[in-house]
């Protein structure tokens, strides 16, 4: 019976460990193994050729994980009973930005650079490192929580602070002090969720180069930013709605006036153009006939320009109704 149980035991775990032992990776994961609890890491020549992760100054320091050998996608693979695999997904995947595990919402609440509080709404897209596993798995103990919260700060500062770069490509253009001071007067009135609104791509594109650091941190590298709407509280949406229909007006106005400046000009233009044409159509048969008048008593003599001008009588003569002649005066001796 000793002998039944002895075999009987040793049978069970051999297929006990060969069972657990074999493995297999798909394609959109990778897997890291650790014995003991120790993940397998490179050497530290091959770590120095696959490290691309630039951390400069305190948080490279902070930030120094090692490198760990990655298992590709494939097998079946075999690992001991004292060996763990950790398999992650490596596929890009999309998490809504009110996402947080330890508490309900629908948006994400940031304070303007004028004050007032609105509602930020989106998605970011994301995926695992493959280059930093490490951090992922044994960094932290939620990478995708610090990655949120992360994204979160950025974004809040940089709405506090954000100004339409379209107004401070201006503002640094002028040259003129009393323009300039124009400018930023007009730049204080403008309305901080007007020009987020306009600028969202730009936004979109500020975040996701604050965030290329988040894949040395934690692991994970966000693919895009996608900030679809900046709403404000609903009193506050009205005031905004009626400022933007008021300056709508004012800018469709201008617009006309415009219009119609250049319309005249371009009428007063043509019509100097038309009493210039005129003149020199005018003119330009004196000047014709002067011209004539120096060539014939230039090459010719008095007689030729008294017979020129007595063939140009004719014509005139004979349309003529009356002709009157003076007579000179006889000089008195």
């Amino acid at each position: 019976m000793l002998l039944y149980c002895m075999a009987g035991f040793a049978v069970y775990a051999l297929i006990r460990v060969v069972v657990t032992s074999l493995y297999i990776v798909r394609p959109d994961q990778r897997a890291v193994r650790t014995t003991f609890g120790r993940a397998d890491r490179l050497p530290e020549e091959m770590r120095r050729k696959t490290d691309s992760i630039d951390l400069q100054g305190e948080e490279g320091q902070r930030y120094r994980y090692p490198q760990v050998r990655v298992i590709g996608p494939g097998g079946p693979y075999f690992k001991w009973p004292w060996q763990t695999i950790h398999k992650v997904s490596v596929a890009t995947q999309a998490v809504d930005l009110v996402w947080d595990p330890t508490k309900t919402q629908t948006t994400i609440e940031a304070v303007t650079k004028d004050n007032l509080t609105t509602g930020v709404n989106g998605q970011i897209r994301y995926r695992v490192s493959e280059k930093n596993l490490y951090a992922y798995l044994f960094g932290v103990e939620s990478p995708l929580e610090h990655v949120m919260g992360f994204f979160v700060s950025v974004l809040r500062e940089r709405i506090a602070n954000f100004v339409d770069p379209a107004r401070q490509d201006r503002m640094q253009d002028d040259d003129d002090a009393n323009e300039k001071n124009e400018r930023e007067a007009e730049l204080t009135e403008g309305v901080s969720i007007n020009d987020l609104r306009k600028n969202l791509p730009t936004l979109n594109q500020y975040m996701e180069q604050q965030c290329s650091s988040t894949s040395g941190r934690y692991g994970v590298e966000l693919d895009a930013a996608l900030i679809t709407a900046i709403d404000p509280p609903p009193e506050v949406d009205h005031a905004l709605s009626a400022i933007n229909s008021t300056r709508n007006q004012v800018a469709a106005d201008i617009s006309t006036a415009h219009a119609d400046a250049e319309q005249q000009i371009t009428m007063s233009a043509r019509a100097v153009e038309i009493a210039r044409n005129n003149a020199e159509a005018e003119v330009a048969p004196l000047l014709e006939l002067a011209s004539t008048l120096a060539t014939i008593k230039q090459e010719g003599d008095s007689g030729a320009l008294a017979a020129y001008l007595r063939n140009m009588r004719v014509p005139l003569l004979a349309r003529a109704r009356r002709i009157v002649q003076t007579a000179k005066p006889i000089a008195k001796d």
